[in-house]
């Protein structure tokens, strides 16, 4: 099944990292936020992605046609300037990088994929998040419930502890608990090809415009996942999740 991961926008809200850089090219570990979640997919059998690109594409293109030469052996011959490469790869994935416009919005760089989905159900990802979804099960839910498409329902990481006060002092502190935020959007989709067709044009936005639309039709179902999930949209983001890789296992690894 065909793997989308939207990859365009220009992630203002990261700008110390993004002003060379698209954020899904941010690094976690030594390694791109994108590969993480390819490798992800990767884990429950996923082999072929689509990149929909955008703002400094050309930097995911030039990733991964040096992909092979830099991570794998290779021999050059200083006389000639041949270069025989040796040795495989575990990441055996054939990836598709399509330019979808710089300011398209997200429902429209989906569009702009029609024809690499082909008329079959696809899987659909932000490119600037982490997981330890299972992808087999959110199929599996998707296929049972019979909807147009479905989304991962996750709950947003716990940011701030609270105080519990007593007549002018505090008493203690407390722990904020996760499990009492409302569930939000994780992204991580199954989509039927015919949503394809509720999508106007490029100004047409992902969760304003076709997730919209799917809900008001009955349409969106939605996996719960109580798990790890977290999104790199700012600084501190970036810095959480390499302490987390620098501490050895990172709960998004479900690889070996």
């Amino acid at each position: 099944m065909l793997t989308i991961i939207l990859a365009g926008g220009y992630g203002t809200r990261l700008a110390e990292e993004t002003r060379t850089v698209p954020k899904p090219m941010v690094e976690v570990g030594g390694r791109p936020l994108l590969w993480h979640i390819m490798k992800l997919y990767a884990r429950h059998g996923g082999r072929e992605f689509a990149v929909a690109l955008g703002y400094k594409g050309e930097v995911i293109k030039r990733y991964f046609l040096d992909y092979r030469m830099v991570r794998g052996d290779c021999a050059v011959d200083l006389s000639s300037g041949e270069v025989t490469r040796s040795g495989t790869l575990d990441e055996d994935w054939l990836v598709h990088l399509v330019d979808t416009g710089q300011d398209t919005q997200t429902g429209g760089r989906l569009r702009r994929l029609r024809d690499l989905v082909d008329g079959k159900t696809f899987m659909l990802t932000y490119g600037d998040g982490v997981s330890d979804v299972d992808i087999a099960a959110l199929q599996a839910f998707h296929a049972a419930q019979g909807k147009l498409a479905t989304l991962t329902a996750v709950r947003p990481p716990a940011r701030y502890g609270s105080l519990v006060l007593e007549d002018g002092r505090v008493s203690r502190f407390s722990e904020k608990d996760p499990a009492s935020e409302s569930w939000v959007n994780g992204g991580f989709f199954v989509m039927e090809p015919e949503v394809l067709d509720m999508i106007e044009g490029d100004a047409t936005e992902l969760e304003k415009g076709l997730l919209t639309t799917l809900s008001e039709q009955g349409q969106l179902g939605a996996y719960r996942h109580d798990g790890f999930w977290q999104s790199m949209d700012t600084l501190r983001d970036k810095m959480l999740l390499n302490r987390l890789w620098d501490g050895g296992a990172p709960p998004w690894r479900t690889w070996e």
